[in-house]
């Protein structure tokens, strides 16, 4: 259950980092940081989310749903 909880928050912090750069995308402002640097934490967030999930997989720690319909 812990395992789970933690990728629901790395979600939502992919999530929040998408709209906290649609934020400072908007506001026109002369200081506002790079865009990039938001893009890099959301990439980086969510390959190491996949890859979570492919080891909790892989380990037998997680079982994927065998029949979906």
């Amino acid at each position: 259950m812990l395992f789970k909880a933690l990728l629901v928050a790395l979600l939502l912090f992919v999530i929040f980092n998408l709209f906290q750069a649609l934020y400072y995308m908007v506001k026109n402002n002369e200081q506002q940081p790079h865009l990039s640097k938001f893009l890099g934490r959301r990439l980086l967030f969510s390959v190491f989310i996949i890859l979570c999930i492919l080891v909790a997989i892989a380990t037998g720690f997680i079982t994927p749903n065998q029949r979906p319909y």
